[in-house]
């Protein structure tokens, strides 16, 4: 049994009594311990943040793009024992690297931004500044433990902000290493700081503290809403990336079998725990044999297992009570009268030990089932059939949320026409990936504000309007052109 301890304050790491056991998802068996925070422990990593501030916040652009290259650096040497440590504590396969690369990626992408950012405009004889907005509280989710952090921190440290960390109570350990991560890079004291604890403690006293700034938040779309009840006291700025049911519409010029097939690697990707998911597949209703036979297809070649094995290419349930979740909504879809294509409640032989759900795909979905409504948050897909392009649409826009959208065609035209109509933060062309630079943010009930590039760099901005300077006294970049 391995013990962490989950409280660092203004450089020091903060023994606790408090402590939480962790599971490993794949065998059901303790593996360690973390040490929790409570209040206490808050305000005390705010005030460290608060009086770090002003220093930290007049930090060149040039002292700051060296602190997130010697991040980068840092990290880079690091990432097989953090791909070995989500595989043991939520279980992700250390086959799906993306989920310790994309930080790497992050960081380096933050200095980019950073480097070529106009902190200061003009309009006219009005100089436009962009300031660093203060102390982010920033509060990550267990699906990603360290990407999601990562961005938040990369992007804040770009800004000049100072910040206090709360990573998910099931799966802080990525978090508690890159930590230690950026405290090795010479991140200076009080500038980073880190609280493991519960959303009802840790989370409600960061998001009321008067002296945070600004709250950043990854997670449930009812946790969102009230983390803005409660930073709505103190008038602060709330970032939110919320929960999804993303549909993926696949026209009938396109290849069918092949957009099933891709759909399935990226629905059931992280086991299908992941906001961005394409839960909805959306197929021609003349067209669904073809879609079935490529998931069949797709779905055979899924090998659950081990998370340690690099075969393995889905792991369990981050957790018995999400496992108990996901199989409530597979329970819910044969009951509601939808077609099981495959997977169903049996657990995967030789695995009934961990939180393993198989690969779980319903056919004859109707827009009004709660498997196409709601966020099921696990490796269950909805396979919906539409007559015209029209009803697609409004299909996939029918949903409370808007975080992505994906649309297959053979026609770019088409595809990006269906594109625009979609009411989603982001949508994907014929399973084009994304990139470092472009913001990631939802529509509707999906969140608001906007993550990544240069958009991501504003979200941790105030904006000054600074009069009476004329162009002869200050030469800068013109913010209008």
């Amino acid at each position: 049994m391995r013990h962490y301890e989950g409280v660092f304050v203004d450089g020091v790491w903060r023994p606790s009594e408090r402590r939480r056991e962790l599971v490993d998802p794949s065998n059901g068996r303790p593996f360690a311990t973390v040490g929790l925070g409570g209040a206490e422990e808050t305000n005390a990593a705010v005030a460290a943040a608060r009086r770090a501030f002003q220093e930290f916040s007049e930090t060149t652009v040039a002292e700051r793009l060296d602190l997130l290259n010697r991040i980068a650096a840092a990290y880079e040497p690091r990432m097989d024992e953090l791909a070995d440590m989500i595989a043991e504590e939520m279980g992700s396969p250390v086959s799906a690297r993306v989920q310790v690369e994309g930080p790497l990626a992050h960081f380096r992408q933050a200095g980019k931004v950073l480097e070529a950012y106009d902190f200061e405009t003009r309009i006219g004889e009005t100089i436009v500044r962009r300031e660093a907005i203060g102390v982010c509280a920033l509060i990550s989710p267990w699906n990603w433990p360290i990407q999601t952090l990562a961005v938040k921190m990369a992007y804040a440290l770009a800004a000049g902000c100072t910040v206090v960390c709360k990573p998910s109570e099931a799966t802080p350990l990525g978090a508690i290493v890159l930590t230690r991560i950026l405290h090795d890079a010479g991140v200076p004291a009080g500038v980073v700081n880190l609280v493991v604890g519960s959303g009802r403690t840790v989370g409600e006293a960061m998001t009321a503290h008067p002296d945070v700034d600004l709250v950043s938040f990854t997670g449930s779309t009812e946790a969102g809403a009230r983390v803005g009840q409660v930073a709505a006291q103190t008038i602060k700025r709330v970032s939110l990336e919320l929960g999804g049911k993303s549909a993926n519409i696949v026209l009938p010029d396109a290849d069918v079998a092949q957009a099933a097939r891709w759909n399935i690697q990226r629905c059931f990707f992280n086991a299908g725990q992941s906001c961005h998911a394409p839960s909805r597949l959306l197929v021609p209703r003349t067209r669904m044999e073809e879609a079935i036979d490529g998931i069949l297809d797709e779905v055979g070649r899924i090998r659950m297992g081990d998370p340690r094995d690099p075969s393995t290419t889905m792991g369990p349930m981050v957790t018995k009570a999400h496992y108990d979740s996901v199989r409530r909504y597979i329970r819910t879809g044969l009951e509601e009268g939808a077609t099981l294509i495959c997977g169903g409640l049996e657990p995967p032989e030789g695995l009934s030990d961990g939180a393993y759900v198989r690969p779980t795909v319903f056919g004859d979905v109707t827009p009004d089932m709660a498997i196409a409504r709601e966020e099921i948050f696990g490796p269950v897909l909805a396979v919906m059939p539409y007559d015209d392009e029209d009803e697609a649409v409004e299909i996939a826009n029918e949903s409370p949320f808007g975080l992505a959208g994906y649309v297959f065609s053979a026609d770019p035209e088409r595809g990006y026409a269906v594109g625009r109509r979609l009411r989603a933060g982001r949508v994907f062309y014929n399973g084009a990936p994304a990139n470092a630079a472009s913001p990631m943010g939802g529509y509707k009930q999906s969140g608001n504000g906007r993550e990544m590039g240069i958009f991501g760099l504003e979200e941790y901005l105030e904006t000054k309007a600074v009069f009476g300077f004329s162009e002869r006294s200050r030469a800068l970049p013109s913010l209008v052109r």
